[in-house]
């Protein structure tokens, strides 16, 4: 297994610094990652861009391990639909010309009046037309898990069963099941066939001290990220597993919490590969 960070870990800094995608791949060469998660919504131009990071990634011996695309496929908008299959085609192509066979989707979320059978439905279809492109380019929509619709393991499953693309399959995101509170564990072993990509992540419940706003469970509970082993997922139990299953995938930190960022994606990254010696 490899070892990437996502930049949404560096997320504050982006803000922050106005740092660009090429400002991630020189501290991710800094810290020695064998790559990077790449995500559509930090380019400043990307076709102006992309030349430039490919040779910056080649010349630091470092591969993109997934391309993720912000896209919401559940909107009663015909529109907005085809919005969100043409944001996940161009992330196929993207992802083809940055050399990695992952693009990171999401499927949408209730609101309204929407009935579960209705969003779902629209997913499905959204990634049944999207994996026509996936498979003629032999490019994986990897599923992370997230939100009411495709938050639980079994709804993950549900839907790449109902897809029935052997191109569309899971992002497993350790943490995000805690928000739905569904043990990692648990959503581990339902998942485990299908897992392509891997969000290494952890939250902790929020505590009377913390004068910060957390993630809002499906409960009204509040998580806090937290950098991982220092919160609630049994992270070793999902690596032994990987193992157990012969992943040969990446393991990407996606850091979410209240430390400085830069300090606590290294410690994040030394606990992973820890866990993989």
């Amino acid at each position: 297994m490899k070892v990437s960070v996502s930049m949404y870990s560096l997320h504050k800094v982006v803000n922050k610094e106005n740092w660009g995608v090429m400002d991630f791949i020189q501290y991710a060469n800094e810290i020695q990652l064998d790559g990077v998660e790449l995500l559509d919504i930090y380019w400043k131009d990307k076709d102006a861009e992309i030349n430039a990071i490919n040779e910056a990634l080649a010349a630091n011996d470092m591969k993109v391990s997934a391309y993720d695309v912000t896209n919401n496929f559940v909107s009663s908008s015909e529109e907005e639909r085809k919005t969100a299959l043409e944001k996940v085609t161009d992330g196929i192509h993207t992802a083809k010309r940055l050399g990695t066979n992952v693009v990171r989707v999401f499927c949408g979320d209730l609101h309204g009046d929407l009935t579960y059978e209705q969003g779902q439905q629209w997913i499905v279809k959204g990634l049944q037309e999207a994996a026509k492109l996936a498979e003629q380019e032999k490019v994986y929509l990897a599923i992370e898990n997230h939100g009411l619709l495709a938050g639980r393991s079994e709804q993950v499953l549900d839907i790449i069963s109902k897809v029935n693309s052997p191109y569309v399959k899971s992002t497993f995101d350790t943490g995000n099941f805690l928000l739905v509170h569904q043990e990692p564990t648990n959503s581990f072993t339902t998942l485990k066939e299908e897992i392509v990509h891997v969000h290494f992540k952890d939250f902790r419940k929020k505590q009377q001290e913390d004068d910060v706003i957390g993630f809002r469970s499906i409960e009204g509970e509040e998580l806090i990220g937290t950098i991982p082993g220092d919160g609630q997922v049994d992270l070793k139990f999902i690596v032994d597993g990987l193992k157990e299953v012969g992943y040969d995938g990446w393991l990407s930190v996606e850091y979410e919490g209240i430390e400085e960022p830069k300090a606590a994606t290294i410690e994040s990254v030394r606990r992973l590969r820890e866990l993989l010696r």
